[in-house]
């Protein structure tokens, strides 16, 4: 889930990379930033090193610089890092990286939903949900699959603001509501 900090941080880089005079590919930034945060979450010592404000800015920049130098990160990316370590902002990463993935997928044409089911669904099952949610939507839809084993059966699909719920939970609790009111 993305903050408002990493909304506002993402955006600012999407005007960058999406600026005429750039001439670079949004999702090879989205790659690159990707790239970077896994790096920082899965060593400690360099998480720390970032987040630290015991460690210069200087000293900080020198390590991103370093950690960007073996894949080849496009000048966008590494002074957007630099503009995030200059803010101490570094933590806001992983969500600078999810705020700026929704905002690419949006620039493409895509919306997001994201689909809890009870079990695993098959190949079948999720291209007919994402045929449906690209119908209802209008748009082409990307969808995020997770397991609830406390829905019991049926699948509940979050798009934007709205909420699907074809769950045997969901419709116990609305009979459970009818019985309840009398109705």
């Amino acid at each position: 889930m993305h903050t408002v900090v990493g909304m506002r941080y993402a955006r600012a880089l999407m005007e960058v990379v999406t600026s005429a005079s750039m001439k670079m590919d949004p999702a090879q930034g989205l790659e690159e930033l990707r790239s970077i945060s896994e790096m920082v979450a899965e060593s400690s010592d360099l998480r720390n090193a970032l987040l630290s404000p015991a460690v210069s800015v200087p000293r900080k920049r020198a390590v991103v610089a370093r950690l960007l130098q073996p894949f080849g990160a496009s000048r966008a990316v590494r002074n957007f890092l630099f503009v995030v370590l200059d803010h101490r902002r570094i933590g806001e990463l992983p969500s600078i990286v999810e705020a700026f993935g929704a905002l690419l997928d949006e620039r493409l044409g895509y919306v997001r939903a994201a689909v809890a089911s009870a079990h695993l669904l098959t190949d079948a099952q999720k291209g007919k949900l994402e045929a449906e949610l690209s119908r209802l939507s209008g748009k082409r839809a990307k969808l995020a699959f997770v397991i609830d084993p406390a829905l019991i059966g049926g699948v509940v699909a979050r798009l934007g603001s709205r909420v699907y719920d074809g769950s045997v939970r969901g419709q116990l609790e609305k009979l459970r509501i009818k019985l309840v009111s009398g109705q």
